[in-house]
């Protein structure tokens, strides 16, 4: 049996579950997939966003076209009318967030938001020109009377001295992800907030020009959307995706597992196979020849698991149920979130300048296992420990699975 999911650095994963047919296999009916997480999680890592959660009316302050209209205002007259909203900008820089770190104990990291004057003010010994064009909307909360921005600091590097001085750093959104601590809501929405505007902001790095008559874009609707600048094209752009299936593949005798190895994995590191969809292709199409084409293996029914917003393979391997087994109760996962997050306090302090971000998910205690696998901020996490612990219906049985709010039935 195998699950799939589907994944990508700014599209949804979606997680299904397929039998292979060594012989034909009869099972109809799985209504719903069901899952418990060795962690309780509420959402999957960067999913949650608390700012994407509603659409205020055009008319609204916090609507886009609002916010931008107020936004141009205060950039060009620096004053904030009464009735205005507050502005936070999220600054980032070669994809990293800017953070910070609370100094508790154990440490725990924060996005380092900036009001919209003070962002300004710190801009004026620097050669970074901030306008509405570079900064990209990332919604509200009207309850606290604030919206959010983010903005691509990367092409003036005298601004990190800056922010070092007042013990910020851009940090990769992946150490921020082993440091969160997933009982903390604050910092697993934080979490999501910094991947939805790393794709946004990534997106606009690579739509810079119109792929219809090659003409220069500009933003519109306060960064979600481009338009051609050729006013005979006037071509509207919006964000890619690029959806992924991620799936594990399980023998027909439900005794091992398929795990696959890549190269940026630190040392004896496995998880599930994963691939893009091609055009025109289903998840389940896509999940079989992904397998195949990985593997030489065949595989059959599909069932949905869950799904994620997020990260193809050197090597894959069968391994038995107790060897998963043991690579889940071997790691030290907290120990492996609190090591990262003491990570974040010294690289905002700077003590520590390097980022080694295959080291992060290196999350073995101190007597080395065989194997061990990624942590409960990866889907890949749930969909192996669902299998190890006998979560997985077999054999044409229906069993009740839990799903995550949110998640759909059965494809």
């Amino acid at each position: 049996m195998l699950f799939l999911l589907s994944s990508s650095s700014t599209s949804p994963l979606l997680s299904l579950c397929r039998k292979l047919p060594i012989k034909t296999l009869t099972s109809k009916t799985l209504s719903h997939l069901c899952f418990t997480m060795s962690t309780n999680l509420k959402t999957h890592a960067f999913a949650g966003n608390t700012l994407r959660s509603t659409t205020p009316k055009p008319e609204s302050p916090f609507s886009p076209i609002s916010a931008l209209e107020t936004l141009k205002s205060r950039l060009s007259e620096n004053t904030l009318l009464p009735s205005s909203p507050n502005f936070k900008v999220l600054p980032f820089r070669k994809g990293r967030p800017l953070a910070t770190s609370s100094g508790d104990s154990p440490p725990v990291w924060h996005l380092g938001w900036f009001n919209l004057g003070d962002f300004k003010g710190l801009l004026t010994s620097s050669e970074f020109q901030l306008t509405e064009n570079s900064l990209v909307y990332l919604g509200s909360r009207s309850e606290d009377d604030v919206v959010y921005w983010a903005v691509d600091v990367s092409e003036d590097s005298s601004l990190v001295p800056q922010f070092g001085a007042k013990h910020f750093c851009f940090v990769e959104l992946r150490t921020l992800m082993v440091a969160t601590d997933w009982t903390d809501e604050r910092a697993t929405t934080d979490l999501a907030i910094a991947g939805h505007a790393r794709a946004l902001l990534e997106w606009h790095n690579i739509s810079r020009f119109c792929g219809h008559c090659g003409e220069k874009t500009v933003p519109m609707e306060a960064g979600r959307r481009k338009e051609c600048s050729n006013v005979l094209c006037k071509k509207r752009i919006y964000p890619r995706v690029d959806p992924v299936v991620i799936m594990l593949v399980i023998d027909r005798e439900n005794d091992r597992a398929l795990l696959s190895k890549q190269s940026r994995f630190v040392p004896r590191m496995w998880s599930c196979l994963a691939g893009f969809i091609e055009p025109g292709e289903s998840l389940e199409e896509a999940v079989r020849r992904e397998t195949w084409e990985e593997t030489g293996i065949e595989v059959g029914e599909v069932i949905y698991h869950s799904s994620q917003p997020w990260p193809e393979i050197n090597d894959a391997q069968w391994h038995s149920r107790e060897d998963v087994k043991r690579a889940l109760t071997s790691a030290e996962y907290i120990k492996a979130q609190r090591t990262a997050a003491v990570k974040v306090e010294r690289m905002c302090k700077g003590v520590e300048k390097g980022q080694n971000v295959s080291a992060d998910f290196n999350v073995e205690s101190g007597e080395l296992a065989p194997m061990f696998v990624p942590g409960p901020f990866a889907i890949a996490h749930h969909l192996i420990s669902s299998w190890v612990n006998n979560q997985v219906p077999l054999n044409g049985s229906e069993t009740q699975l839990k799903q995550p709010a949110g998640a759909l039935s059965n494809l």
